[in-house]
């Protein structure tokens, strides 16, 4: 397969913070959700969170033609480490030891990831 353009990769990870922005909304639409239609309809954080969720699939489908899947989809998981950063900012919570460790890890394993897609020759499995 051709290898994974440069582009493919910025829009993934754009992606990624987009679908945790979405992921923002949602809980703060969540936080005052009643279960009615009218709260349904006009809970606007829980619109935008949607509409943000649609717009990063496209994004997401846009990506994905243009690079290897093993390399882009593991980039989903960055996806942890803004909501980890954006869930501090917004909501106050606590980024302890622990998770900054989990987010060290999620950014060695991306890039391992990046790096063994460089190689040209194929491993058989």
């Amino acid at each position: 397969m051709a290898k994974t353009k440069n582009w493919a990769i910025v829009v993934m990870i754009f992606t990624t913070f987009l679908t945790s922005i979405a992921q923002i909304f949602l809980k703060k639409g969540a936080n005052v959700l009643q279960f009615d239609i009218l709260s349904l309809i006009t809970n606007y954080n829980l619109i935008i969170g949607i509409i943000l969720y649609g717009l990063a699939a496209v994004l997401l489908i846009i990506a994905l033609r243009g690079g290897e899947l093993s390399v882009l989809y593991p980039m989903i998981s960055t996806s942890y480490i803004w909501v980890a950063l954006l869930a501090s900012y917004f909501f106050g919570e606590i980024l302890s030891t622990t998770k900054i460790i989990g987010i060290v890890a999620i950014i060695i394993g991306v890039t391992f990831i990046g790096i063994g897609s460089k190689k040209s020759e194929v491993v058989p499995i």
